[in-house]
């Protein structure tokens, strides 16, 4: 313990966490070695995309996966936490296009290799940044094996599942319905979609019914789209077209005769039961197109411009075709009425351009026979998600998979490995480009110029950074992964991906348990965007509070699976409870100096105090709880408790109990006391290191070493031996004695140096003993000059104030604590203050101008004034009573 005495006196996250990080590095404490003793422990890191920057939810999340990662090590295993990057196509592609913009240079002028070499530029330039943020955080990766979805180890992967599935008819190239963004002119997933409610309408629109002088009245919010309807649909049941079924109606505008259709699909109830059926420009309309064998005319094109086949409106961009088509139809006296209608619109999440669903030739996976084998490994138990209630939901939307496009009309990405043959059409699907066409053996050949999703890579995230298809020692160790940490709102994009291409690929689970937490709020319980102007920088908030205090706060009472909401005032707390950790440290530490530690307690020392058995048997239940916490991924509950049991427990009586002996003659009881001091010390901090790397570690080396580092040290274990209920249950009494006669002497505002008699009536034996037990407790604790202990009430002064507790009445000479005059006069002061104060209130309440027009908060707060000055009323007049007896 040679260090002791050069704790600083003040704890300074900025001068500890760098130094403390770099030599956990140098070190090498976080990358495992391959260890067939040992058992293994995976988490692949969620690989944040190269464009991103740290926010409050990656924040979250790699503080959930750093605790179970460290805990793990701990605990023996031998621990790998996976980190790495995504190369988010669409993002970085945007980036590189904006640069070329400012620059005065289209992505089409500088060419694919030239484009390509920026994008890597970039990737080395920035790619970085939320790298060195997550070391910032503590993150215990092991960056010797951080991976990036595009580099060889990877595309590999990628490129071996694509083929598989194809050579499976798994993977096809067909025309559907996807999601097209007209500003970066590609296909986009479904997570790159985001929806808004928005304010539109509702276009009632008259179709002419053929050799009829009647109409049928369609609702559309998208008008534009009539160009490429190719049917009417209305259910068979509907009386009110039934006759109707089998004709035509004439589509406006372009004169086209189209059929009257009946289709279950028709919500009869909706609108007016008629609906347009545009098969190239809406999902369902698509599948009723297939249900009917009608024609799929695309009418917009990929810039958003109507097509040749919109007649007069060709080359009109869709917004301003829209407004033409509505002048023209009213023109024609075929608009019925416009009704303002609320719904939801998708955007590009890059560009924030409005989506176009379009008829389009992509790839697609064929996503049912890979979803059912995906659901039974969640049916047998083998991927468990946390909480549990996710698995339904994970169920449905397996259940009502659609086939996924995988093609993206981007140049950054994994390029997809089909290659054609430009004289007869072949389609070859291979590693390599061919030399030659197998078909008609022409050396005419053109790899596919599209790259694929994101997500498609992403998918095979556990098993391709661990160097699958090679069957490497990485791969056959540390496979499948024990748990992937995510939020709820990409378990369809990412999780479900991620299940269903291992099951297909590998034949087995990726992960053992799905960790899924809610999102960060701001303090009013909105979503964090830039739009609102929300967002909180948590490298901001290390800078000012230190890692530690954030990492505790965003796990705080935080449970699977809910949101949370971020306030500044509690991170400010748990940097005081940084603070309360460090001087109760530097308190044992000085006075311990002198100590021959002999590590881990396996039982009682039998000249230990009542106290010392209480604390030790305190943590061992501690030890326990917190463990099983652990186990069961209640992070936040486990949080609570060490906070509650260091700050309470250990800090404010512990303590403050044992301080007579540290400082008085007898060298035994010093002794036990300080060996005791430095075992729960020494163990809290092991139990709070996952939550709070930086502060344990840098007290922990102040401490006698069992270990070089307490991040390998041993996480503490549970002893029966330990267990001291009897101590536990006596320490209870003694501590409630000195919090009632606390209570007593703060109403009555004593000072601390005033020392005053205490009569405590116990008839139980063994609430008894206790107060034998604690008396020196509750003399300098409770500031008592004498402890009188009775068995039964009689002979009780009459001016005796008293208190009741759990087997036993505490009773204190309250003229000896106050000077009955003064007393009576200053509560009667307080009494005038508080009924000034309702009346004010009061004038207010009353008064119906001021419910009426006041904000909703102020006449709350006012109320809420009320009730608490009514309380201290009550409490100020008890207290007159009692005086006046």
């Amino acid at each position: 313990m040679s260090e002791q005495k050069n704790i600083a006196k003040t704890y300074d996250p900025k001068q500890v966490e760098e130094k403390l990080y770099k030599t956990w590095i140098e070190k090498g404490y976080f990358t495992p070695e391959i260890d067939l003793e040992k058992e293994p422990y995976t988490i692949v890191i969620p690989p944040p995309n190269i464009t991103g920057e740290l926010h409050l939810g990656h924040a979250l999340d790699n503080t959930i996966q750093d605790i179970l990662i460290r805990y793990k090590r701990m605990q023996g295993y031998s621990t790998l936490w996976l980190p790495g990057s995504d190369h988010a196509s669409i993002a970085t592609e945007a980036k590189i296009v904006e640069m070329l913009n400012k620059e005065g240079i289209t992505k089409k002028e500088l060419g694919g290799e030239k484009f390509l070499e920026r994008a890597w530029k970039w990737k080395e330039e920035y790619g970085g940044r939320i790298v060195n943020q997550l070391k910032k955080l503590g993150s215990s990766c092991d960056w010797t094996r951080e991976r990036f979805t595009l580099d060889e180890i990877c595309s590999r992967a990628v490129r071996k599942v694509f083929i598989d599935l194809y050579r499976k008819g798994l993977v096809y190239k067909g025309e559907r319905i996807i999601n097209w963004c007209v500003n970066c002119k590609t296909s986009i997933s479904d997570i790159e979609t985001i929806y808004d409610e928005e304010n539109g309408y509702f276009w009632h629109i008259k179709y002419p019914i053929k050799d009829s002088k009647s109409f049928l009245e369609i609702a559309t919010t998208r008008p534009e789209t009539m160009l490429g309807d190719t049917a009417v649909a209305v259910h068979p049941e509907d009386k009110r077209y039934k006759d109707l079924i089998g004709k035509s109606v004439i589509l406006p505008l372009l004169n086209k005769e189209i059929p009257i259709i009946a289709d279950d699909y028709v919500d009869m109830e909706f609108g007016t039961g008629a609906v347009k059926i545009t098969p190239a420009h809406d999902p369902n309309d698509f599948e009723i197109g297939l249900r009917h064998e009608l024609s799929m005319p695309r009418v917009i094109n990929d810039d958003g411009t109507i097509n040749e086949l919109g007649g007069k409106y060709c080359g009109l961009e869709r917004n301003e075709a829209r407004k033409q088509i509505i002048k023209d139809l009213e023109n024609l006296g075929l608009i019925v009425n416009i009704k303002e209608h609320e719904h939801s619109v998708g955007h590009c999440q890059r560009c924030n351009t409005v989506i176009e669903p379009i008829l389009s030739k992509q790839w697609f996976v064929k996503m049912k026979p890979l979803a059912l084998p995906a659901i039974e490994i969640v049916k047998e138990g083998k991927v468990k998600f946390v909480p549990d209630r996710f698995t339904k939901i994970y169920y449905n939307w397996m259940e009502n998979i659609q086939d996924w496009c995988i093609s993206r009309q981007l140049w950054w990405g994994h390029r997809i490995p089909a290659y054609y043959c430009l004289d007869c059409g072949e389609i070859i699907v291979n590693e390599e480009k061919p030399n030659e066409c197998p078909k008609c053996g022409c050396k005419n050949i053109e790899q596919d110029e599209d790259t694929l999703d994101t997500w498609f890579s992403s998918a095979l995230w556990p098993f391709s950074t661990l160097g699958w298809p090679e069957e490497t020692e990485d791969f056959k160790y540390f496979f499948p992964t024990s748990v992937l940490v995510t939020g709820y709102d990409i378990i369809f994009f990412w999780v479900a991906r991620m299940i269903f291409s291992s099951v297909e690929n590998i034949g087995k689970e990726p992960f053992k348990h799905v960790y899924i937490h809610g999102i960060v709020r701001d303090s009013e319980g909105r979503k964090m965007s830039k739009s609102l102007g929300n967002g909180i920088d948590p490298i901001k908030v290390i800078d000012k509070y230190g890692a530690d205090a954030l990492r505790f706060n965003l796990v705080f009472g935080n449970s699977p699976g809910n949101d949370m909401r971020f306030f500044w005032e509690r991170v400010e707390a748990f940097s005081n409870f940084a603070n309360k950790i460090w001087n109760a440290s530097r308190f044992v530490l000085m006075n311990t100096e002198d100590i021959i530690y002999e590590g881990e307690f396996e039982k009682h020392n039998e000249y230990s105090t009542i106290a010392d058995k209480w604390i030790v048997s305190r943590l061992n239940k501690l030890i326990k709880e917190v463990t099983d916490n652990l186990e069961n991924f209640e992070l936040g509950i486990a949080a609570q408790k060490l906070y509650d049991f260091i700050w309470f427990e250990f800090c404010d009586w512990y303590i403050e109990l044992v301080k007579d002996r540290l400082y008085g003659d007898d060298k035994l009881s010093k002794q036990i006391a300080q060996s005791t001091l430095v075992y729960v010390l020494t163990t809290s901090l092991k139990l709070l290191h996952p939550y709070m790397p930086f502060i344990t570690e840098e007290i922990y080396q102040h401490l006698p070493l069992e270990s070089e580092s307490i991040v390998n040290s041993q996480w503490p274990l549970f002893s029966e031996g330990l267990d001291a209920p009897y101590e536990e249950k006596s320490m209870e009494t003694v501590m409630s004695i000195i919090k009632s006669i606390r209570n007593i002497r703060s109403e009555m505002k004593v000072v601390p140096s005033k020392k005053t008699k205490t009569l405590i009536v116990a008839s139980n034996k063994d609430v008894k003993n206790a107060i034998i037990k604690g008396k020196t407790y509750i003399e300098k604790l409770g500031y008592s000059s004498e402890v009188i202990i009775k068995d039964e009430k009689v002979d009780i002064p009459q001016d005796m104030i008293s208190a009741i507790i759990e087997g036993a009445e505490i009773y204190l000479p309250v003229f000896e604590l106050i000077d009955k005059d003064k007393e009576i006069q200053r509560l009667n002061k307080e009494k005038e203050k508080l009924d000034n104060e309702l009346k004010r209130v009061d004038s207010k309440l009353n008064n119906e101008k001021f419910i009426e027009k006041a904000p909703e908060n102020i006449v709350k707060e006012e109320r809420e004034k009320k009730k608490k000055y009514l309380e201290l009323m009550d409490k100020v007049t008890k207290r007159l009573e009692e005086i006046s007896k």
